[in-house]
């Protein structure tokens, strides 16, 4: 009898969602850093997160099985690199927020319709097939720089605060846990807007901790904002790593 294969992904947990968020949040200050206080502009910002992104994804595509560490490299390189790219389009090439996210909707739409074409399905769990990995992690990057262009659009066309931006898409994220537990919402559908909205989630908390608090900030900036999120990350990394060799050993 053949051995069955190895998964790649992590499972679909409170603790997947909990790490979500702060490596969303980690992406949204260190992108700032490098593209804003190290004034490297978008452009070079973007060749520096892509060279990144590129780099850990080859790496978690060459894994045979599921390690926490690569797996939160990219989506963390996803995260920064979607913050380069949804500011690149807004600022450097004078999209706008609304045109911008339109685009990386319509890009994020084009992926799941190839994948489903391709696999029949867009089951995210588990996954072991190198394909149908490139499908995934192709579409983690579109949503999560739509992520970072709504949060955008929140704070910069609406007007909100980042703290009511932040509150506004923590109550859409509520929303979809409850139409999880409550109806027969597909739930494939339910992932990819919560997994959306966690981005803007982030985001709009990253802003919230390093703006000026005359722009409703704390004021702590880039750099220390990062610091923190990487050490929060570094634990919960940890406990996931535990938790994944549990999972092997049971």
């Amino acid at each position: 009898m053949s051995e069955p294969k190895l998964n790649k992904v992590a499972e679909i947990t409170l603790l997947f969602w909990l790490m979500k968020i702060v490596a969303t949040t980690l992406g949204e200050t260190l992108g700032d850093y490098l593209s804003m206080t190290l004034n490297l502009g978008y452009a070079i910002g973007i060749v520096i997160t892509l060279l990144f992104f590129l780099t850990v994804l080859t790496i978690q595509i060459l894994t045979h099985r599921y390690t926490p560490l690569f797996y939160w490299l990219v989506i963390i390189a996803t995260t920064t690199l979607g913050t380069e790219i949804s500011d690149f389009l807004d600022r450097s090439l004078h999209l706008g927020y609304t045109m911008g996210s339109l685009v990386l909707f319509s890009g994020l739409i084009l992926t799941l319709v190839l994948w489903k074409k391709r696999f029949k399905t867009l089951q995210v769990y588990p996954i072991a097939d190198k394909n149908k990995e490139i499908y995934y992690w192709t579409a983690i990057l579109f949503s999560n720089s739509l992520g970072t262009a709504f949060g955008d659009y929140l704070s910069d066309v609406i007007g909100l605060s980042y703290l009511n931006g932040a509150m506004v898409t923590a109550g859409i994220i509520l929303l979809v846990v409850v139409l999880h537990y409550l109806t027969k919402i597909n739930r494939i559908i339910l992932f990819w807007i919560a997994f959306i909205f966690t981005r803007p989630f982030g985001a709009t908390f990253g802003d919230f901790l390093t703006k000026p608090i005359t722009k409703g900030g704390l004021d702590l900036g880039t750099l220390n904002a990062s610091i923190v999120s990487i050490l929060l990350m570094t634990v919960l990394i940890y406990v996931s790593h535990r938790n994944s060799i549990k999972d092997q050993t049971s």
